[in-house]
């Protein structure tokens, strides 16, 4: 009951809007968005929301094309959308560091000589040769890939293979000695050094890229015509997120409970390991800055996902702060 007091504070609003969410995955980067639906922030804020799980830049094609009204995905994407004509709108931020991680095989870590404590560089160069799955190519996860081992001075065409997978498949294609390492978010990266059959090779909420931070990676877009034209929902849409972030920085403990349901393939002492490091990426300021999205465009320019000549340097009408309360 304590619970519920803190959530819902008060009636939901009348005049219910019909909303089409858009989600690229159901890992622990998009709690923020679980939380609005299954704390009842959402329908606190006179949202009725429909989710619809779109892999990669389908979830941005669907917010353009007009089959879906918001989107939740990570700043490098929309700028790389931006970058290619798919303007969108950016109203609010979740994660202000990059949620993904990339971990190796312990044999294969073992056989290179390293282990977490073994310099960031060096311990890069051990995943050379390997065959390196992650969550869609070209992707944000594969961004991580290729700019780690970029900057351990190794080419991420010609010294690493990678290979697309879903997150729930990786792991158990580590453990056969399909793969050598992935990448992707927690819990999954977390799973695998837990259980004792991968190291962490690189983290972003952990700090291994800090010159890229602040970082804006989780945000909630949506087409610019929109909130000009229903500028209530939007409001609405933002005011739902300010909480759920709000409540995952201030009761971490119970929204871990709450997101348990999410992720019951994953066992309880893995998900309590993962959790802390997600809930501290959350953001108190759910403003979108330049600064944020100016460190996302230069994480996927040093990827190599970026041509240098679709750079943006003018930012004007891709992300404003005006839904934020």
């Amino acid at each position: 009951m304590g619970l519920a007091a803190i959530l819902w504070g008060g009636d939901a609003k009348a005049g219910g809007l019909d909303v089409v969410m858009a989600l690229p995955s159901s890992t622990l980067t998009f709690s923020s968005a679980f939380i609005a639906e299954d704390a009842g922030l959402y329908k606190k804020h006179g949202l009725h929301v429909t989710t619809r799980y779109l892999v990669g830049l389908a979830s941005n094609s669907a917010v353009a094309d007009g089959h879906a009204d918001f989107l939740i995905g990570t700043g490098a994407t929309f700028l790389n959308a931006a970058a290619h004509g798919q303007r969108l709108l950016a109203i609010a931020k979740m994660s202000d560091r990059p949620l993904i991680e990339m971990v190796i095989r312990k044999d294969v870590a073992s056989r290179a000589g390293i282990t977490e404590e073994t310099p960031f560089a060096e311990r890069i160069k051990a995943i050379k040769g390997g065959t390196v799955a992650v969550q869609g190519t070209g992707t944000i996860v594969h961004s991580i890939e290729r700019l780690v081992v970029r900057k351990a001075g190794l080419d991420p065409d010609a010294d690493v293979k990678v290979i697309a997978m879903e997150p729930q498949a990786m792991l158990p294609a580590l453990m056969a000695k399909r793969i050598d390492g992935f990448a992707t978010s927690p819990p999954f990266t977390t799973e695998a050094v837990i259980k004792g059959d991968a190291i962490l090779l690189a983290s972003g909420p952990r700090g291994d890229l800090a010159d890229y931070i602040p970082f804006d990676y989780v945000i909630l877009q949506t087409r610019p015509e929109l909130c000009a034209a229903e500028p209530e929902k939007c409001l609405r849409m933002v005011a739902a997120y300010q909480e759920a972030t709000d409540f995952i920085r201030k009761h971490p403990t119970e929204a871990l409970e709450i997101l348990r349901k999410r992720f019951t393939q994953i066992g309880p002492a893995i998900l309590e390991a993962a959790w802390p490091v997600v809930a501290e990426a959350n953001t108190s300021d759910i403003r979108v800055t330049r600064e944020g999205l100016d460190n996302a465009q230069r994480w996927s320019l040093d990827a190599g996902l970026l041509d240098p000549t679709a750079v943006i340097t003018d930012f004007s009408g891709l992300y404003t702060a005006d839904y934020v309360r």
